[in-house]
């Protein structure tokens, strides 16, 4: 299996080269935020990491916490890494504080989990401590075609053991207002019940975020040039009027996403690949109204990997075989 890995900074210049791994197996590099620090933002660039045996100093990890960039050649690759490095936080987390609260998102990451339901993941997790969420879901019947948890029940949650009451739905009989207040509240209650972990600012810290992103470089249903990207009072809202298909949704907002302790960007194909362009090799004179929703996602202390293959990264350096 071959990829590669980069950490990465708030802009990683476009001449950056990428290298490939030979025989040696990379393994994952996080920067990790020093206790206590406060995000800042900064155009200075991180040192790069390629490779576990060059790794270098990331001199601004306590003060923008940490992105790491992972290339695949192929999607089995990844979604046999993605399925080891969720594996790991679920065994984490449930050493730590008997729980694991994983947030999932709809698209193409739900195929991407499909490793978890298989031997030896399906025997050797606790499941039984695994609590799930969505960041955003259609409001539509759970069995819509349109419904998140419809795909996420499918494709991987008819297929593990996890209790029923430990996964959180949306409210499917409510409009959307209702349903994003509901699921607001039920968050809350959560929060009370000491199974969801907060920041000291009061937002929820769900413990790992499973995103992909949109060829426009939505997340969850934020899109780009939205009002929506602006709240930050609310942990869950509603949309009517989303580009994409069904109209009316219910997201979480950035404050919530952004207080997560990992979160995993899970983006594939060529059809993406100007998104993750723009993201990753963004100049420094970008303006806060020019940002794609995926570049909003700023991990206040958290620990940030994009999970891709060649395709998807494929106008970063242009002329580079990774």
């Amino acid at each position: 299996m071959n990829f590669s890995t980069v950490s990465l900074s708030k802009t990683l210049l476009p001449s950056t080269r990428f290298l490939r791994s030979s025989q040696t197996r990379l393994r994952p590099f996080f920067a990790r935020p020093v206790p206590g620090s406060k995000p800042r933002l900064s155009n200075k660039p991180l040192s790069i990491s390629i490779g576990s045996h060059r790794r270098q100093p990331v001199t601004m990890a306590a003060a923008i916490g940490s992105k790491q960039l992972t290339v695949f050649d192929a999607e089995e690759d990844l979604a046999v890494s993605l399925a080891k490095y969720t594996a790991k936080l679920s065994d984490k987390f449930t050493s730590e504080k008997g729980a694991f609260t994983v947030v999932l998102s709809g698209g193409s990451l739900i195929k991407a989990l499909r490793k978890l339901t298989e031997s030896p993941y399906l025997e050797s997790l606790e499941w039984s401590k695994w609590h799930v969420f969505w960041v955003d879901e259609r409001v539509v019947k759970k069995d819509h075609p349109d419904s998140n948890y419809k795909l996420a029940f499918d494709g991987f949650l008819s297929k593990v053991p996890i209790p029923p009451n430990q996964i959180y739905a949306i409210n499917d009989t409510l409009p959307p207002e209702g349903a994003a207040e509901d699921y607001e509240s039920r968050l809350k209650q959560l929060v009370w019940d000491h199974v969801i972990k907060v920041t000291t600012s009061g937002l929820p810290r769900f413990d790992l975020m499973l995103l992909g992103m949109g060829p426009d470089g939505h997340v969850a249903s934020l899109f780009p040039g939205h009002p929506l990207l602006k709240e930050t009072e609310k942990w869950v809202t509603y949309i009517k009027d989303s580009p994409k298909p069904p109209p009316e949704r219910i997201t979480f907002t950035f404050p919530v996403i952004n207080a997560s302790a990992y979160v995993a960007m899970v983006v594939t194909g060529s059809g993406k690949a100007g998104a993750v362009h723009k993201a990753l090799s963004g100049g420094e004179n970008t303006g806060l109204t020019d940002r794609l929703p995926v570049e909003m996602v700023e991990l206040e202390q958290g620990e940030f990997t994009w999970f891709t293959d060649k395709a998807a990264v494929s106008m970063l350096n242009e002329g580079t075989s990774l």
